[in-house]
């Protein structure tokens, strides 16, 4: 960043005219957006077949999101600076798509929108438009990373972003009904973790207009003095920019801006040039305007600007209603298009020059098109971190453990580019990721005592106890062209389940634009997970969050369950070089038997799904009698020990076991691009046989995804069935009919050719139910046959072993 005066002189007249007009023209666009089928620049008077049958979108923001956007292009070129424009109003779309336009680089991008009167007309048409475009700042908007679909995220998206982006300044506009949201309330707690040595600047500007969409808005209705101290509390130094008068209000917003910029040049250079480690208060500003500003004051009689009826389309019918046409055209020829653009319907080359040059402009910043910016990870090899599996469960390992090993060296190897960060709810070391604190520190910049643990003022994890946060964080850091990983208990991530609607909304039409450059994959690690919170109870137990993810499009989600170590390193090296995915990992982190070598892992997580022939007890020339599958590494644990029970009373039973690790290969490959074709499916399946399946989370999930598969109806999955508490681990599983004594009952009752010869058998496994749970209630921990059980075979199950 260029060095920045903060005694600027003021506006002359002629700078403010200039700059009035050009928010005039952006206003004037905006209006157009909403409105007009034809007659883009009025050439004609305003008649009805000029106007939309439908009027979709918003004006009540807009004129303060184009006001500010105006008065950063000013600072941009006065400074040469590098802003990044968040825009967090979800509603400010025509803004954003006017900004951009009247700077070029809406036309370079969609070069059929053209800088005249062809495009102008093209550009009103399309917006909120059949075929056309959305109405918010969605990721068809250049200089776009958060679409405002939802209200919430735009603070800490800009966070995101400006992490390790030291010449970045991120202004976010915050509107007020944004404001009254958890997430927007958390995210002020992000200074705190925002180091002005490496990181970027953020620029948040509380945009309160007053009013959401039928009431004022709390922020908006405190006085400038409690405003004052809760920010300042916050540990920013707001300044305040407030008024109605264009012309006060341009002078007043260039004079803050310069102030703005000025603080946050002098904090970075204290901190870069100096060696200041003092967390820095940093400067915000509270932008007080109308909502609706310049728009119609009154319509039918009604207040309109300055209050909630601004929110969206302030003139309802003008097509059915001549008053109504007539206040529109009126309030359009308020902004003299005639003084904005030239015959040929451009800009006129006085205003042109307002804006930024290049990629200074801020549609054009590279950090909104961050996989343009992305480079790739530098990853050691996953097989170096393998443990020894001389045979199927004759080691008991963590596996999270060992993922965290894998993520100390990713940190290493990638410590000069500074794009890999951990996010996470204070689980890091709880979630035994604990090896990366071996080369990184978690990132801290409020005060630390001496008897603190791994916090500095530099670091590579970053932990906050609000889902919100990681997630928003992880995301900005991804749009800007980063990599990055979110730990969190798996009853939890729930938190962040809007969230992630929209990053997989943004994935999956960002992947149709082909301007917009493949970003990194968002990777989740689940742990602490269902089948392991019996410590913590009902509260901390649900699976349900895949539930939630598989419903989005195929090509954006991914869903891992590995059964061990091994699994989970290869799973971990794939996603990190994945793109423009959801990949989702399950993974418990108890010392747990470890199955595969790393060879056989690499082989059955590259397949997603396989026959394991070592568990399996089927004659080669046969049919099995019963499929048992498992999905997850509880239920991978309680499907052998089935399988051991059942081949000490039963060894004439063929048994297959299948284990899934790619939840998305059960769909059929017409759905899904990791689903098998029907053919592959029905070989391992069978068409006809019983088949037992052990699933992590809610059965229905598998039913689901095989609904038409040929042996769905003989199908009998095994999962949470919502029953919890706190217990013991195998009582868990007891609890929910996942355990090795019902799996094998219901092999019992599933197979035909055993019947009532095996009732003996069946009633053996309930006694042994019984007996376990007489034992846990007298004892408090599980008995000693289920704790210390394992694989008593060899690598090769045959017949008889």
């Amino acid at each position: 960043m260029h060095d920045i005066s903060p005694n600027r002189s003021p506006l002359s007249d002629d700078e403010v005219n200039l700059i009035d007009r050009y928010w005039r023209a952006a206003n004037y666009l905006s209006v157009g957006q909403i409105y007009l089928l034809d007659n883009a620049l009025l050439r004609q008077p305003l008649q009805r077949e000029h106007v939309k049958p439908r009027l979709l979108g918003h004006w009540g923001t807009t004129p303060g999101l184009n006001f500010v956007y105006a008065h950063l292009n000013r600072a941009i070129r006065a400074d040469d600076l590098s802003v990044l424009y968040v825009c967090g109003p979800g509603h400010g779309g025509p803004g954003m798509v006017a900004n951009t336009y009247l700077e070029g680089s809406y036309s370079e991008i969609y070069p059929d929108i053209s800088r005249d009167a062809d495009g102008l007309q093209k550009l009103f048409r399309q917006f909120s438009f059949p075929g056309g475009i959305p109405s918010h700042a969605a990721p068809e908007t250049p200089g776009s990373i958060s679409e405002g679909g939802e209200l919430g995220y735009a603070l800490v998206h800009a966070y995101g972003a400006a992490f390790d982006n030291p010449d970045l300044i991120v202004a976010c506009v915050i509107g007020d009904g944004e404001a009254e949201t958890g997430a927007l309330a958390a995210s002020w707690h992000s200074n705190k973790f925002l180091n002005p040595v490496h990181d970027g600047a953020v620029l948040p500007i509380l945009h309160l207009n007053g009013y959401k969409i039928a009431n004022p808005t709390v922020l908006a209705r405190m006085a400038d003095d409690e405003l004052r101290k809760l920010f300042e509390g916050y540990g920013h130094e707001p300044l305040f920019v407030e008024g109605s008068d264009p012309a006060t209000m341009h002078r007043l917003m260039a004079e803050t801006l310069e102030t703005a910029f000025a603080r946050i040049r002098a904090i970075q250079q204290a901190a870069r040039d100096d060696g200041n480690k003092a967390r820095p208060k940093w400067p915000m500003i509270v932008l007080r305007s109308p909502k609706g500003w310049t728009g119609p004051k009154e319509v039918d009689g009604l207040k309109v600007e300055g209050f909630w009826r601004a929110h969206q389309v302030p003139i309802s019918n003008p097509r059915g209603n001549p008053e109504h046409l007539r206040l529109l055209e009126e309030w359009m020829r308020g902004y003299q298009p005639e003084k904005l653009f030239d015959d040929a319907g451009r800009l006129l080359p006085e205003l042109q020059a307002l804006a930024p040059d290049g990629n200074r402009r801020m549609g054009a910043n590279p950090h909104a098109n961050g996989g343009s910016l992305k480079r790739e990870l530098k990853l050691p090899d996953y097989r170096d971190y393998a443990i020894d599996v001389p045979k199927p469960g004759a080691v008991l390992g963590e596996a999270t453990r060992e993922m965290g090993k894998f993520l100390r060296d990713v940190i290493t190897l990638n410590a000069e580019q500074r794009n890999f960060r951990i996010m996470g709810p204070d689980e890091t070391a709880s979630n035994r990721l604990d090896a990366v604190f071996e080369v990184t520190e978690r990132q801290w910049m409020e005060g630390i005592e001496p008897y603190d643990v791994h916090l500095a003022q530099d670091g590579r994890v970053m932990e906050v106890l609000s889902e919100h946060l990681c997630q928003g964080w992880l995301e900005g850091y991804l749009l800007t062209g980063r990599h990055g990983l979110f730990s969190c208990y798996e009853a939890f991530v729930h938190i962040i389940g809007s969230m992630f609607n929209q990053h997989a909304k943004w994935l999956k039409v960002s992947r149709g634009l082909p301007w917009r450059r493949p970003i990194a994959s968002l990777n989740y690690l689940l742990t602490s997970h269902v089948w392991r919170q019996d410590h913590n109870g009902f509260s901390h137990q649900d699976p349900g969050f895949i539930d939630h993810v598989v419903n989005k499009k195929a090509d954006v989600v991914r869903v891992y369950f590995p059964p061990d170590a091994n699994t989970l390193l290869w799973i971990t090296d794939h996603v990190l070089r994945t793109y423009d995915r959801i990949n989702v990992i399950v993974a418990g982190k108890q010392p747990a038997p470890q199955w595969l070598t790393m060879d056989q892992a690499a082989t059955h997580c590259d397949a997603g799904i396989g026959i394991w022939p070592w568990a399996s007890n089927e004659r080669v020339a046969n049919e099995p009698d019963v499929v048992m599958a498992c999905c997850g590494d509880v239920p991978t644990l309680e499907t052998l020990a089935a399988v051991d029970l059942l081949r000490q009373v039963v060894p004439d039973l063929n048994i297959r076991v299948i284990n899934v690790v790619d939840l998305m290969t059960l769909q059929p490959d017409t759905q899904h691009p990791h689903g098998l074709n029907d053919r592959d499916f029905d070989g391992m399946f069978t068409r006809d046989k019983p088949v037992i399946f052990a699933f992590h989370g809610y059965p229905h999930l598998i039913h689901r995804l095989t609904y038409s598969r040929a042996n769905h109806e003989r199908m009998h999955v095994h999962g949470f069935e919502e029953e919890g508490t706190t217990t013991t681990p195998f009582d868990m599983v007891v609890l929910n009919r996942l355990d090795r004594f019902h799996l094998a009952i219901d092999v019992i009752e599933r197979v035909p050719s055993l019947g009532v010869a095996a009732a003996a058998i069946k009633q053996q496994f309930r006694d042994a139910l019984i007996e376990h749970t007489r034992y846990v209630r007298a004892h408090g921990e599980d008995m000693p046959a289920i704790r210390d059980w394992d694989w008593p075979y060899g690598t090769a199950a045959k017949a008889g072993d």
